[in-house]
């Protein structure tokens, strides 16, 4: 594994901490955390390419990254990109910039339909496209981390090994928080639209997200992990169900072509 020089270790936090400044930088971070993500899966025998459930994850994806990359308003082009991994946990994610990950045990576990695969789909894109994960990146945390480092590699250490520091970030943007509730709802409606715009029957939505709650019950699933800060099951129904006329329009629309 690649070690940082001292004199590289403070050049790496500069450049670290500068982007946590701007959309390109943080992308381009995530990305580079993901990528490390995706290997260190790959070498444990954790990636599925293959399977009936990777085929049609990757389908959905495909099907709706065109409509995804439509509303994107970021001022950063998206470079999406999706892996399935093999787990029972029921799981999925997005980093900013379009990195994204499916656990087959989502699929597998609950037996999604295609329409509840793409509303979890539709959902996570939102998440990036909104940018959540920027906006809950606790900074002044990671600086403190940084500056730990720092301080050690200067004192005392030959080199340090920077690569858990962009994989830690990475997760920070993107894995580890919960959202806020509002970013859930927002997330919730984007995604709606997203899945309907796309081809997908968006009456799937608020079943799928009951399923999905009881489901993740007592396990680390994502409900779990967005813990108090996830809509309530009657706030998340209604609120779908409000906009599902819209979404059902939307729907009609886009379904034959």
């Amino acid at each position: 594994m690649f070690k940082f020089s001292k004199t590289l270790v403070c050049i790496s936090i500069i450049s670290i901490l500068t982007a946590c400044a701007d959309s390109a930088s943080i992308n381009q971070q995530a990305a580079m955390g993901y990528r490390q993500m995706i290997s260190e899966a790959k070498v444990k025998g954790q990636l599925d390419t293959q399977s009936q459930t990777a085929q049609r994850v990757h389908k959905i994806f495909n099907k709706m990254v065109p409509y995804a990359n439509a509303e994107n308003h970021t001022g950063q082009p998206f470079n999406w990109q999706i892996e399935v991994i093999k787990s029972k946990e029921l799981n999925a994610w997005a980093m900013p910039g379009g990195k994204m990950a499916f656990y087959t045990g989502l699929v597998d576990s609950l037996r999604l339909t295609d329409d509840e695969i793409a509303t979890v789909m539709g959902h996570e894109m939102a998440h990036a496209l909104k940018e959540h994960g920027k906006k809950k990146a606790n900074v002044g945390k990671f600086t403190d981390v940084v500056a730990g480092v720092a301080q050690e590699a200067l004192a005392a250490k030959i080199g340090s090994d920077g690569s858990s520091i962009v994989v830690g970030l990475a997760k920070d943007w993107g894995l580890d928080k919960p959202y806020s509730r509002s970013a859930e709802t927002e997330a919730d409606e984007v995604g709606l639209f997203l899945m309907a715009k796309s081809g997908y029957n968006p009456e799937a939505a608020p079943g799928l997200w009951d399923k999905m709650q009881k489901a993740s019950t007592g396990s680390q699933g994502i409900l779990d992990k967005l813990s108090s800060t996830h809509p309530s099951d009657k706030d998340r129904q209604e609120n779908l169900l409000r906009l599902m006329p819209e979404a059902i329009a939307m729907y009609k629309q886009n379904k034959s072509k």
